[in-house]
Order: structure tokens, then C-alpha cells, then sequence
């Protein structure tokens, strides 16, 4: 049977992680997927100014201990997994500062969370390490080629066997986009990477989760008389980060055990719509924050002002409210269906007859199965951003990166006679 080759759309920390350890298995004389992440920028580029999502300057929420190869239990090699897990140690945090002379530095500092940009940095040092295959290139279509993948980039066409779905989409998009009062994500960044002060009297952030956040972090050095979150939470609630919480993100092995109702409740405790304990300190101590509750159903730029319209539920009965304000920033967050876009009409028919329903993300969440790939499909595709209600909250995020290429590299493949004429190590047709 030829290898098979596995697409990746992005080149952050899972497409690294999968590669790391691919790589890793090759060296170890053991069959894995060609891994072929597709990339327009460069790795880790939305962890860097250049992707949209951040100014670098950031803090990474997480701890960098949780690296490309955590939790260090491969389950992938009977008798050898302590090996394999030895050899990731190579591409740990901690062998990256090593490498760079940083290691007793960032230790006697106490272990601070590195920077946005330094993260990527790690990213872009493990991905040099282990030869990762990288086109650089815009995906523009996904679509069928007879039992494969056609994944078409402005580069040429990526044959695969499977392909993998990661990153946020794009940070660009907003709910007045000509409007200069309405900043996107990324033109929120923008600013704050050119050092660019607000000044405003009334500043609303729409979005209750660590996106928003982190812009809220941001802004608590501009010049903002008052700040109002406006999110559908009842509060902004603080993210559990105790050793019980933190090992639902580890250890997903319980997970499966949990009623649907149960694991919603996790994840809306822990994961979505939360602020970290950090940003929630700094909230404290700034009277300029305000909370507003309720869904943003319209916006419209009226005398002088940017108005919002919010739906808000109150005690059964849906209540409508209009709000103004100077300047809106649209954090409301990284859309895990981004990729719809991208399937031709034979590609979502493809996948609309393994799901026996209409495409829709909660659909797809409840089929994707222990491989990270949606159940029943053939070709393989692989969504970790939308695995988080059936394999575990850690999948979506950088908890469990380790677990996460485990599975993914464990996937069962179709069979495939030989290779297409025309085609090479990494699958790529002009």
C-alpha cells in the first residue's frame, strides 16, 4: 500500500505537532503519513502580527510546557512508545530554549509565559528541526478526486488521503467592515503593533471569550473612558485553572463517560465564553470595564455614533435594546466552520451523505469520532476545532497537542492501489 499523504490547512502549533511526530516515527522505522501543511504566510503566522489574531506582545494563556509533544503518553507503537516519547523531548519547550541558551534565564524567572512571537518562534524551530513540509500557498478549494482529496492552492493541487482543518479563519471580518469606527480583530492588532493609541470616550468589545480578552488586556493602556463587554453570558465568567479542570484537557479519558448535557456544562465552565484568571485580576482593577449582556443583531453607524442593536433573554420573554457607542471592536472569535467556504459542491454532498444531514457545526461536532475525523467519511477529514464536545476540550486548543497527533496518526486509511501519474512525495500537480 503507498503512504499515505495527509493535507493540512495551516501551519500552526497541530500541523507541527502531527509532522513532529510523524517525522519522529519514520525515524524509528515505522510507517506514517507524508504531512503536507499548507500555509499562505509562515509557520505560527497567527501567532505573529502578520496572521491577524495578535500584536506578538501577548501572553500565550497556556502553559509552554504544553508543547508539541504533551502529555508524553504515545499509545502509537506497542513496546516502543516510551521511545517515541523520548525522542519528542528533543522538540519540548524546554530543548528549544536549550537550544537557544534561554533555558536557566527562563527558568530563574520564574517560568513566565513566553510572548505571542515567541511562541511562534518555538513553532517555527520545531518545524525546522524535523524537515516539516510546508507549501506556501493559499488553499482555495477542497474538493473530490476520486477517492482522495483535491486540495487546490494558489501553488497547484495537493492530492491526499486525508486533510487536516486548523486555525481560526480569518481575523478581518466585522459587522460594519467600511466603517472606521468598527475595528476588526485584525485591525485592532494592527494598531496596537504600530503602538497606536485609542482615544474614546465609549468603547464597546463584543465577545466573551480569551479572543476578546486578550483585547481587553490590550486596551487597558489606551486612552478609554469606559469599556463595556458586551457578550450572552449572564457574566464574565473566570476560566477554571485548577489541577481537576486542567486534567479534563489532559486526560480526556473519562470524557467519553459524561452525558452530552455534562460535557456542555464542562465546556462552557472551562473553555468558551470564559476570561483567564489573569485578565480577570486586571479587570478588577480597572472601573472603566463594564459588562452588557446580550447578542449583537444589528449595528448601523447613526449621529455621530455606532449603534447596536441586542437581542437579550429575559425571563422567557426576548428583549431588544439599542446601544451607542464611539468605537467597536468585533472580538467575537474564531468561527470553527471557516473552511465551508473552501468545499466544492461534490466535496460538501460527500460529506453530507456521511453525516445523513445538512453541514452545520453542530452536526459535524456530534460525528467526529476518537480519530478526530468525521465518521464515515471517506477520504479522512480530520476537525480538532470542532472535536471538542465529543473527544475532549483539549483537542481545539494547545492542551493535549501530543494526544492530538497520536490519534490523528492512528487513523485507518482507505486503500489506495498506487500512486496518480503526475504526482510526487507531497502530492503537488501544477
Amino acid at each position: 500500500m503507498s503512504t499515505p499523504t495527509l493535507a493540512v490547512i495551516g501551519a500552526g502549533p497541530k500541523a507541527v505537532a502531527v509532522a513532529a511526530k510523524a517525522a519522529e516515527l519514520r525515524a524509528m522505522g515505522v510507517a506514517a503519513p507524508e504531512v503536507v501543511a499548507i500555509e499562505r504566510a509562515s509557520v505560527g503566522a497567527n501567532w505573529q502580527p502578520i496572521g491577524g489574531w495578535t500584536d506578538g506582545a501577548q501572553r500565550l494563556g497556556t502553559s509552554p510546557e504544553k508543547d508539541v509533544g504533551f502529555p508524553y503518553r504515545s499509545s502509537l507503537v506497542a513496546r516502543r512508545n516510551a521511545e517515541l516519547d523520548e525522542r519528542m523531548t528533543r522538540h519540548s519547550w524546554q530543548a528549544h530554549l536549550i537550544a537557544a541558551g534561554q533555558f536557566a534565564e527562563w527558568v530563574d524567572r520564574g517560568r513566565p509565559a513566553p510572548t505571542h512571537t515567541g511562541w511562534s518562534r518555538y513553532l517555527r524551530w520545531v518545524a525546522d528541526t524535523v524537515g516539516m513540509t510546508v507549501l506556501t500557498a493559499e488553499a482555495e478549494q477542497i474538493a473530490v478526486d476520486e477517492h482522495r482529496w483535491a486540495v487546490r492552492t494558489s501553488a497547484g493541487t495537493v492530492s491526499a488521503d486525508g486533510v487536516m482543518i486548523t486555525g481560526p479563519g480569518q481575523a478581518r471580518r466585522s459587522i460594519l467592515p467600511q466603517d472606521p469606527r468598527v475595528l476588526s480583530i485584525a485591525q485592532f492588532w494592527q494598531r496596537a503593533a504600530r503602538h497606536q493609541l485609542i482615544v474614546a470616550e465609549r468603547v464597546a468589545v463584543i465577545g466573551g471569550g480569551e479572543t476578546a480578552a486578550s483585547m481587553l488586556n490590550e486596551l487597558f493602556r489606551h486612552r478609554v473612558s469606559t469599556i463595556t463587554v458586551i457578550s450572552p453570558q449572564v457574566t464574565l465568567f473566570t476560566r477554571g485553572e485548577s489541577f481537576f479542570e486542567n486534567t479534563l484537557f489532559s486526560d480526556p479519558t473519562d470524557w467519553a463517560g459524561l452525558t452530552i448535557a455534562e460535557r456542555r456544562d464542562a465546556l462552557a465552565r472551562t473553555d468558551r465564553g470564559v476570561f483567564s484568571a489573569r485578565v480577570q485580576d486586571a479587570l478588577l482593577a480597572d472601573d472603566r470595564i463594564r459588562h452588557l449582556r446580550g447578542r449583537v443583531a444589528h449595528a448601523v453607524a447613526r449621529d455621530e455614533r455606532i449603534r447596536l442593536t441586542l437581542n437579550t433573554n429575559r425571563g422567557g420573554a426576548a428583549l431588544e435594546t439599542v446601544h451607542g457607542f464611539d468605537l467597536v471592536i468585533d472580538g467575537s472569535g474564531a468561527d470553527p466552520m471557516w473552511f465551508a467556504s473552501l468545499l466544492s459542491q461534490d466535496a460538501r454532498d460527500l460529506i453530507e451523505l456521511a453525516l445523513g444531514a445538512p453541514m452545520t457545526a453542530g452536526v459535524l461536532q456530534e460525528a467526529v469520532g476518537h480519530d478526530l475525523a468525521v465518521t464515515g467519511l471517506a477520504p479522512k477529514l480530520f476537525l480538532p476545532n470542532l472535536s471538542g464536545l465529543m473527544q475532549g476540550p483539549g483537542f481545539p486548543n494547545l492542551s493535549c497537542l501530543g494526544l492530538l497527533s497520536d490519534r490523528v496518526l492512528a487513523a485507518r486509511y482507505a486503500p489506495r492501489s498506487s500512486t496518480s501519474p503526475g504526482e510526487h512525495a507531497g502530492r503537488l500537480s501544477a
